[in-house]
């Protein structure tokens, strides 16, 4: 895992959709490129889902969350992936709408898939599931954007706030894949959501792209001028030798 840059200069990497090849998926040349963004309120262990999926480890304790972007190649099905996975700071609510600066929105444009996360342990941090998602549809117009929620701390039973059918249940009517993981105790149960959440944006560039490249090869290649130009004094030419012979 290597540590790119903090979310104060997220802009300057390429724009959500962009490859480091331009190759689709499961094509030659560079691993494809999948930008990440992960959001949610504070204290629902988003960093260390985070440092889980890219190093396997599990570490318990974090300084506060700066927003920090990590890189790592990983295979996954046989392919390797240049994954970007951006962390955000916790978000709070203002009145009945969630506090999000412009720089946390520059992430989430920035981001091919987003993961939303809540803790069982936190009621309220359920509570933001359904804003964020709006949020999140506003700045991504045309639901093209795949979205996960994952449902963290499973293994805190004794102070659950959270049923897990409640978070399925609202996972469901966004429209998102629901995941309940504990990060402490389950590393399978993390990768298994990004492994799919992956797999999900890998398939719908390659279906957006598609239709595009299908519609080029239906567009005849047009004829060169100079080849134009040629066959229009061919054609004079014999015109007027016809003409010079039907007079002799």
């Amino acid at each position: 895992m290597r540590l790119i840059q903090n979310m104060g200069t997220i802009a300057e990497y390429p724009q959500a959709g962009s490859t480091l090849s331009g190759d689709s998926c499961g094509g030659s040349g560079r691993p494809r490129l999948i930008k990440i963004a992960v959001v949610g309120a504070s204290g629902v262990g988003k960093t260390a889902l985070v440092v889980r999926f890219l190093t396997k480890r599990f570490i318990g304790d974090y300084e506060r969350n700066a927003g920090n972007l990590y890189s790592r190649q990983i295979e996954i099905d046989g392919e390797l992936f240049a994954i970007q996975v951006q962390d955000t700071p916790g978000v709070q609510v203002h009145g009945h709408s969630l506090d999000c600066n412009e720089q946390l929105n520059k992430c989430i444009r920035w981001a091919d898939a987003i993961v939303i996360v809540f803790s069982i342990t936190d009621y309220k941090s359920y509570e933001l599931l359904g804003r964020f998602h709006q949020h999140i549809r506003q700045l991504h117009p045309g639901n093209r954007v795949p979205v996960v929620v994952v449902a963290n701390k499973a293994d805190l039973l004794h102070i659950k706030e959270v049923e897990p059918q409640n978070g399925l249940q609202l996972a469901g009517m966004l429209g998102c894949t629901f995941y309940e993981v504990s990060v402490s105790e389950n590393y399978k149960e993390v990768f298994n959501a990004f492994h799919n959440l992956c797999k999900d944006v890998c398939k719908q560039q390659t279906t957006s792209s598609t239709p595009e490249k299908r519609r080029s090869s239906l567009i005849p290649r047009p004829k060169s001028p100079n080849m134009q130009d040629l066959k229009r004094r061919f054609k004079q030419a014999l015109s007027a030798k016809v003409r010079t012979v039907t007079s002799v």
